[in-house]
């Protein structure tokens, strides 16, 4: 799949937004690519999931809740494999786990995300699956917005591999 037809189904979506937004790490941009908006957009998750399963052998997946719970759900019918959910808290009922679903130890899984930006929420996830017995050693991201979170989870010895870079999706706009 090429990066014009992701981009211009984001853009139909009108997941990428301009104006002055507010960022969940505190900062502010001039440019907001909402989540929300491409992942409830039919056409946007199959270019993903195709995209995710591109790069992708037989190993388990996991999604950060909740954002990318849709693109773990669309990649594992896409390529075939199960998948656990990484919760960002404990809930005080149930189970309590942190990583819902099967998750064997030692098991390697590689993470999905939609958007890393400091990548903080991408490193708590790594690790609570590692605290769960998993082998984490990658993840997989729909758009970089190129604001150190490559560095911050190579610094916790995951890969990121991303999609779209905010270069890319921003330099067609002009």
């Amino acid at each position: 799949m090429a990066n014009q037809e992701l981009i211009a189904a984001l853009r139909s979506a009108d997941a990428v937004q301009y104006g002055e937004f507010e960022l969940s790490h505190g900062g502010t941009s001039s440019y907001y690519v909402d989540k929300y908006l491409f992942e409830t957009d039919p056409h946007c998750l199959e270019l993903i999931a195709e995209a995710f399963a591109e790069r992708l052998g037989e190993t388990k997946l996991a999604g950060v809740a909740l954002g990318a719970v849709p693109l773990v759900a669309v990649t594992s019918v896409e390529t075939g494999n199960p998948y656990v959910i990484a919760r960002k808290q404990k809930k005080e009922y149930g189970t309590a786990n942190l990583v819902e679903g099967r998750l064997e130890e030692g098991e390697e899984v590689v993470v999905l995300e939609d958007i890393v930006t400091t990548g903080q929420s991408a490193v708590d996830a790594v690790e609570a699956l590692r605290d769960a017995g998993a082998e984490v050693n990658k993840i997989l991201v729909v758009v970089d917005r190129e604001e150190g979170g490559r560095e911050n989870l190579e610094d916790a010895g995951v890969e990121m591999e991303a999609l779209l870079s905010a270069s890319d999706l921003l330099e067609q706009e002009e």
